[in-house]
């Protein structure tokens, strides 16, 4: 619009040096002054009558035009043609505050007229210019209702309905714009900050000794860096020695195998810079010589690329079987009975048998068959394992003499099950300790299991395997040939009934668990029809059938969902009634004897488990048994804390020496460590 390309002009008239360009500014003020007369005669533009002095507005004759004023409307007309009369007249006539009535109605013209009055176009100058400009600008504010005095001139602005509604409109954009702006500086700083949230997430595995990081100056170098650099050369060495070999180069072969030599007296063992000898700086500068030296005369990028292509096959082969190694030493670490427990197994099965008969007898015989007690069933053939179990389920239990234990071990344990509890009674619960070898019902013609044992395949594939001089031989069967699924310990949870004819409930416990809280509740929890409740395990893609069963097999397809849920054993309620009416034991039998060559699944429980309760299993509350505290580093502490019953399923059992430290606490705390047996075995915490 005219008024305000006037305006912006004016304001960028400065020269480079701070100075003012006169006739150009002269020229912009001249264009602005006939701009304001435009609007003060308005009418006789549009109409192109005569100038009429009493059509003008009221005063402006004696006060708004002096001389120069009617000098120059007398001229207007031949400065403009009506073409541009009419654009102007147009572009002025929705102005708001700046249209030709609210220039009539506010002090604009005034403001014009001291520009006009007070500026001589002979004694005007270009430093005067600029700050009568600047004072039209303030003048042209609009004066506030507090204003009460006002000249005729300064007549107080008065809006009509519409230009205050569109100024409202106008306002309400203003701030709608302002809070976006404000909202999207919001969002970037959330980013800005969930960035740094993610960047400080690397801070565990950064190099120790940085204070800071964001400053990629400040960080110290790495700790391994010239371990690495003294390796790197080695690889180089060994590729160049291959190559020098191969072109008959005798002199520069031996100059790197010396330096090879060197540099493995080095490195030795080294894993940081600070175990490197003082003397690795010039080792690793002659080294670099000699390869440099090799580089110029044996360099050949595909046979330089073959030969690592090699090495790397050969060290991921040498990885491979280091990993088979492993895995086989840490099932054989998990299997065996430590010193300390073996110990206190044959000092308490010397002193159970020096006993006279008579005082081998556990009190409260009588609760023993009684159904309205709390039975547990506990199959074990480590004497501290069982003593946790039950000394961590009555420290926690409400009334311990409600609480009925039935221990199952095998004979080699049966002295010292007994010798412990005699000694260490467990308050006034009822304890009973039976010999699984005595169950005479229990045997090959009866149970498949132990028929399955007993064949020459068995003993073949657990005694001989493939190459049994080898040491990782059968490594990825190690799972499966663990020296417990020999034992009717572990199979005699498929026999609960007619261990305990007399039962109706009975809550099966693992020895590797640790009771945290009272579980009386447990026999209140209505199974619905079910005989097997048990906290179910499955997540999203694991845990769940077709990671036991093997569903190729069509027995297993037709009959079983490979996405059903799998269930934990450790703590298990058994409505034993349900049990005998359903022939639970039955349908096990029937799915044992079609797995005679682990066709369906590898040996174990649980398979057959999950196949013999499918349909059959009432899911618990996951708060009574949690877990994975034997193989899983990150368990929540705050499930651990509220869990009823912990479980080191898993490899890294708590007795064990590879047990994780963060979770032996739990299993610990109910052990006396203090106790005579326990000290001349040197079984510590």
């Amino acid at each position: 619009m005219p008024l305000k390309r006037g305006l912006s002009a004016s304001r960028n008239n400065r020269g480079p040096a701070g100075g003012s360009r006169l006739p150009i500014t002269l020229a912009l003020f001249f264009f602005l002054f006939l701009v304001a007369l435009m609007f003060s005669v308005g009418p006789w533009l549009r109409t192109g009558a005569p100038i009429d002095e009493a059509n003008l507005p009221s005063g402006s004759i004696n006060q708004d035009l002096d001389w120069r004023e009617r000098l120059a409307l007398q001229h207007v007309r031949s400065l403009f043609t009506k073409d541009v009369i009419d654009v102007i007249t147009a572009n002025t006539a929705d102005l708001g505050p700046f249209s030709l009535d609210a220039f009539r109605r506010s002090n604009l013209s005034a403001s014009w007229k001291l520009v006009g009055a007070e500026a001589s176009a002979d004694h005007i100058s270009s430093s005067e210019l600029k700050p009568k400009q600047s004072a039209t600008i303030v003048k042209q504010e609009v004066p506030t209702k507090k204003d009460t005095k006002l000249s005729d001139d300064q007549a107080p602005f008065v809006e009509s309905p519409e230009k205050f509604a569109r100024r409202q409109l106008r306002e309400k954009r203003r701030e709608k714009r302002a809070a976006e702006l404000m909202r999207q500086g919001d969002e970037t700083t959330i980013k800005f900050e969930n960035a740094a949230i993610e960047r400080s997430k690397s801070v565990d595995s950064a190099v120790l000794g940085k204070y800071n990081i964001w400053r990629k100056e400040i960080e110290t170098e790495n700790v391994d860096s010239t371990v690495r650099l003294i390796r790197d050369q080695m690889i180089m060495a060994r590729v160049y020695i291959s190559i020098a070999k191969m072109k008959n180069k005798p002199g520069l072969q031996q100059e790197l195998q010396t330096r090879l030599k060197e540099s493995q007296r080095v490195v030795g063992d080294a894993t940081a810079d600070s175990e490197l000898h003082q003397s690795a700086p010039e080792k690793i500068k002659a080294m670099g010589q000699v390869l440099s030296k090799s580089r110029e005369q044996l360099y050949d990028c595909k046979i330089v690329t073959g030969k690592l292509r090699a090495m790397l096959q050969t060290a991921d082969e040498q990885v491979r079987s280091l990993k088979k190694q492993s895995t086989f030493l840490s099932q054989l670490a998990a299997k065996t009975v430590p010193n300390g427990i073996h110990c206190l197994s044959m000092r308490l099965t010397i002193d159970y048998y020096l006993l006279p008969p008579e005082k081998r007898k556990f009190p409260h015989s009588e609760n023993l068959e009684n159904p309205s007690l709390y039975h547990y069933a506990l199959f074990s053939d480590n004497v501290l394992a069982a003593s946790v179990v039950v000394n961590s389920t009555i420290v926690n239990a409400k009334d311990p003499s409600k609480h009925v234990f039935h221990l199952v071990t095998d004979k080699l344990n049966f002295g010292a099950m007994n010798m412990w509890f005699l000694l260490n009674p467990p308050g006034k619960a009822t304890i009973h300790v039976e010999n699984v070898d005595e169950f005479k019902w229990l045997n090959s013609s009866y149970c498949p299991v132990l028929r399955q044992l007993e064949s020459a395949a068995m003993k073949e594939y657990y005694f001989k395997a493939n190459h049994p001089t080898s040491l990782s031989s059968g490594a990825s069967n190690l799972k499966y040939r663990n020296p417990k699924y020999l034992s009717m310990l572990n199979h005699l949870r498929f026999y609960l009934p007619e261990v305990y004819p007399k039962l109706n409930k009975i809550l099966f416990l693992d020895d590797d668990i640790v009771v945290q809280k009272d579980l009386t509740g447990l026999w209140a929890v209505d199974l619905d029809g079910k005989v097997n409740g048990a906290v179910e395990t499955c997540g999203e893609s694991f845990h769940r059938f077709d990671k036991y069963l093997n569903f190729s097999n069509p027995h297993i397809a037709r009959n079983f969902d490979p996405n059903a849920c799998g269930w934990a054993y450790g703590m298990n309620m058994f409505d034993l009634k349900e049990w005998k009416r359903k022939d639970i034991t039955g349908i096990y039998h029937k799915w044992q004897n079609m797995n005679e060559d682990r066709v369906l699944w590898k040996l174990g429980t649980l398979p057959p488990g999950l196949i013999t309760f499918y349909g059959l299993t009432h899911p618990l509350e996951k708060s009574w048994h949690v877990l994975g505290l034997g193989y899983n580093p990150s368990v929540d502490k705050g499930e651990i804390d509220r869990a009823a019953v912990v479980h080191y399923n898993g490899n890294m059992k708590p007795w064990l020496e590879l047990a994780m430290t963060k979770y032996r606490p739990y299993w610990t705390k109910y052990i006396k460590y203090d106790h005579p047996y326990l000290r001349k075995c040197r079984l510590s915490e």
